[in-house]
């Protein structure tokens, strides 16, 4: 199997996506962040000391996804035209999980995007709650779907 991240000597490159089609890219991610169940309660309530924990994450989420380039070494920088973040606080697990959705129309994916958005949002939540809740615990992050590009469409199997 041929790896396109390295060369013929072994050496670390960006690959070559110029003769690539430019074509719609969607990817969704999704994480979570466990947290006991009277920081979730705080959360939800809009009591968090730090201010309002969702929208603060949602932002950094967003954020974190148009930075992707300069945080992953081999990531293309992709004209995004969407980022969407849900962040949805779960009593039933104690946590509060978060997806996003993240769209460009380019010559590579933004699958890398998708997940980083999600790590993004779960460092900014677990910074808003570290005052109240050291033991929170970011878990979970994972590919859900992507579509585009030579590779078309994934979707993972839920088990």
């Amino acid at each position: 199997m041929k790896l396109t991240h390295v060369d013929a000597a072994g050496k670390a490159q960006m690959v070559e996506v110029t003769q690539k089609q430019e074509t719609p890219r969607e990817a969704v991610a999704r994480g979570c962040v466990s947290v006991r169940p009277e920081t979730l309660k705080l959360i939800a309530a809009g009591k968090v000391p730090k201010g309002d924990v969702l929208a603060a994450a949602r932002l950094a989420g967003i954020m974190a996804a148009k930075e992707t380039p300069r945080l992953i070494p081999l990531c293309h920088p992709v004209r995004l035209t969407g980022v969407e973040l849900e962040l949805r606080p779960d009593e039933e697990q104690s946590r509060v999980e978060i997806e996003a959705r993240v769209k460009a129309v380019d010559r590579t994916g933004v699958e890398m995007e998708a997940m980083v958005a999600v790590a993004g949002a779960a460092l900014a939540l677990y910074d808003m709650v570290k005052a109240v809740d050291r033991e929170a615990v970011i878990q979970e992050i994972l590919l859900l779907y992507k579509s585009g590009g030579k590779s078309g469409t994934y979707q993972r199997s839920e088990a």
